[in-house]
């Protein structure tokens, strides 16, 4: 048989045709010998284009959980299309912060010197716990002691480390210390300060049902640890 010389020659498969994107991805991260828990950061492992072929995939298993629990989706209207909903739901929102790069920050240097405590909040957060994959819903609130050597950034970064720190499935202790070391990488500071309150569904909407309780933990730095005087100025500020 000729060949059209005007059709470029056909490509050869490749060797990884057919495996899951999902393998791939993990295959790297093996290779890279980088963890990949539940509340780490894979973006710099994921080519682009895979981002979409694992929401496929994600979908494909979902809907296999679906019928695993004996739900009609061919019949019952409201569940027709939840397999791709849901795996939308979790890798381009609340759990986005495993799989996109983290917010761009722009730092100025502290050309005034600014020396006293600076408190950013309440700033609402939204996770969802490891264990039950239930939401963590709260607000945070975070003090900063600068010096003249601290870079200052943008009230709003503050919210965006913290939404991008907290889509990912975690506990909330882990959560805060996360942000924290992001927050002192990104700043410099002499002292920084973190509070958390959350309500967890996965005590609210399952187990014993309390509707009530709320998890607070906090996380102090620098100048927060050695000196009361100021820790105390900063948990007096933060309204409860």
């Amino acid at each position: 048989m000729k060949t059209d010389p005007d059709q470029p020659p056909a490509t050869p498969p490749s060797g990884d045709e057919g495996v899951p994107v999902s393998v791939k991805i993990r295959e790297r991260l093996k290779a890279a010998r980088q963890r990949f828990h539940s509340n780490d950061n894979i973006a710099e492992f994921i080519q682009p284009g895979e981002l979409e072929k694992l929401l496929d995939e994600v979908t494909e298993k979902m809907q296999g959980v679906l019928e695993a629990m004996v739900i009609d989706t061919e019949s019952d209207h409201n569940t027709g299309n939840t397999a791709r909903r849901v795996a939308k739901m979790y890798l381009k929102e609340v759990f986005a912060g495993r799989y996109v790069k983290g917010p761009a920050v722009t730092e100025f240097p502290n050309a005034e010197h600014l020396n006293e405590l600076m408190i950013v909040g309440p700033i609402t957060v939204r996770s969802a716990c490891s264990h039950h994959f239930c939401p963590v819903i709260g607000k945070l609130w975070i003090g900063v002691m600068p010096n003249e050597h601290t870079n200052v950034i943008g009230l709003s970064k503050y919210a965006r480390l913290a939404e991008w720190i907290m889509g990912r499935p975690q506990i909330q202790e882990e959560a805060v210390i996360q942000l924290a070391d992001l927050i002192q990488e990104k700043t410099q500071p002499d002292g920084l300060a973190i509070v958390m309150e959350a309500s967890h569904y996965c005590m609210a909407w399952r187990g014993v049902k309390d509707m009530d309780s709320k998890m607070i933990n906090s996380v102090m730095r620098g100048v927060f640890l050695k000196d009361a005087n100021l820790r105390r100025e900063f948990l007096a500020l933060v309204p409860r």
